[in-house]
């Protein structure tokens, strides 16, 4: 046992080096470390019913983990492939993306299309019990393990929603979830429409193809495009950045720092905008999170588009999965980065500000405020409170702010009206009377 224990969390602590003696000299670390090991030992003999040795040395590591920040986590053999397969685009499940939070699950964002988001799951609801089952003190891991299952069969969530008064459940059946991450259409015969789910392996390219088929179908009748980043909890950095590649000429997209030299990147920028400079406007809302917001942060600083909607989640930290063991089937997913917007702003915490703010009437069922970044326990703060959007100090950069409801006061609408779509197609279509580039210039 104690072998196995100190060969678990030796091989944690190296993928952080320096983290303990920065509090404390090495014979200290140690020793602390022996005394988690003797404490493990007497859970071993001493506890009221026998252990698994494995699941109390992952719940060990896990706890290391869990008391750095709400991202940060253990990702066992069976997990780990799970997650190596959602990011690929297809698996089995319910569809939503998750987080751990105040020991219970909370949704991210339901995926458009799925299981869950034809059930009514909203972003911000909290997931208490699986089946009957309490989930508080379960590890997200688990909680996942048990909402998947065989296709085709029932799970029952248990939710609480802010602003309903008791918990309630919903029954969903699982399916095989096919993520579709990017779907593009016309709107108003001239405006061309770009939806991105989520960003796994497959949406840079996909979006790439979506523009080029707008920009086929249209061709100088393009009065400009819409890239919607709703709902968008985020993914992989290398798609964010290859998606704004597709409409930036030059300069900076992003930027990481972290404490290992490694951790510090910069990435441009290369030549050549699909859409030549033609009008965009790009939707968020709360729940536009990560790799949606480095896309929403470059395109804004560079000026390429408009933002327009809810401020964004706020989470503007990286996470690197870093192998353990010698067959790499086991690893952490742990912070070691904070990224940063061509100009350096931090999203971490304050999320992207709109350019005009503009919130959707709340739908039947929907109550409270969205619970973003900030919002969680444990969450890494800023250090940049002071900036606003642009980076700038004196906060003269503020969004203008479009009324359509008051969101807390105003009646629910039974049928979803789309506002911050309809008024995007209208700034676009008013943005066509400009001088419009010529689309060849971009696609030669």
């Amino acid at each position: 046992m104690r072998k196995l224990v100190t060969g678990a969390l030796l091989a944690l602590m190296m993928t952080v080096p320096g983290h303990a003696q920065k509090q404390q000299s090495q014979d200290e670390f140690y020793e602390q470390l022996d005394l988690l090991m003797r404490v493990l030992e007497r859970v071993r003999s001493e506890y009221v019913d026998e252990v698994d040795d494995k699941k109390i040395v992952e719940a060990a590591i896990q706890g290391v983990l869990r008391s750095l920040d709400p991202h940060s986590t253990y990702l066992n053999p069976e997990v780990y492939e799970q997650v190596r397969v959602q990011i690929q685009g297809e698996y089995g499940g319910l569809g939503i993306e998750v987080q751990a939070d105040k020991g219970v699950v909370k949704v991210v964002s339901p995926i458009d299309d799925t299981p869950a988001d034809e059930a009514g799951v909203l972003g911000g609801d909290y997931i208490t019990h699986i089946d009957g089952e309490a989930i508080l003190g379960q590890t997200l891991s688990e909680a996942i393990k048990k909402m998947r299952g065989p296709v085709d069969t029932p799970v029952v969530i248990t939710i609480v929603r802010e602003g309903e008064p008791e918990p309630f459940d919903i029954e969903i059946v699982r399916r095989k979830i096919m993520v579709r991450a990017v779907r593009h259409r016309i709107e108003d015969e001239t405006i061309g429409y770009v939806r991105v789910t989520t960003f796994n392996m497959q949406s840079g390219r996909l979006v790439e193809e979506a523009v080029n088929a707008i920009v086929d179908e249209l061709g100088p009748d393009l009065d400009g495009l819409i890239l919607d980043l709703r709902n968008n909890p985020g993914g992989l950095l290398n798609e964010a950045i290859r998606i704004s590649d597709v409409f930036l000429d030059r300069g900076e997209i992003v930027s990481t720092k972290g404490r290992r030299r490694q951790n510090n990147n910069r990435w441009h920028a290369t030549s050549g905008d699909l859409l030549n400079g033609i009008p965009m406007v790009v939707l968020t809302n709360a729940y536009s999170a990560s790799a949606s917001e480095i896309v929403a942060g470059a395109l804004q600083d560079h000026r390429r588009a408009i933002i327009l909607g809810d401020r964004t989640f706020g989470k503007g930290t990286v996470q690197s999965e870093i192998q353990l063991g010698r067959s790499g089937s086991q690893a952490i997913r742990l912070t070691t980065a904070r990224y940063f917007t061509p100009s350096g702003r931090s999203i971490q915490e304050r999320g992207v500000e709109p350019d005009i703010e503009l919130l959707q009437p709340r739908q039947k069922g929907q109550r409270g405020k969205p619970r973003r970044e900030a919002d969680i326990s444990g969450h890494i703060t800023n250090d940049q409170q002071g900036l606003d959007r642009t980076g700038e100090k004196d906060g003269k950069a503020t969004a203008k702010k479009i009324s359509t409801t008051d969101p807390v006061t105003a009646n629910t609408v039974q049928e979803p009206v789309d506002v911050q779509l309809r008024y995007a197609i209208k700034l676009l279509k008013n943005m066509s009377n400009l001088p419009k580039p010529q689309l060849a210039e971009a696609r030669s």
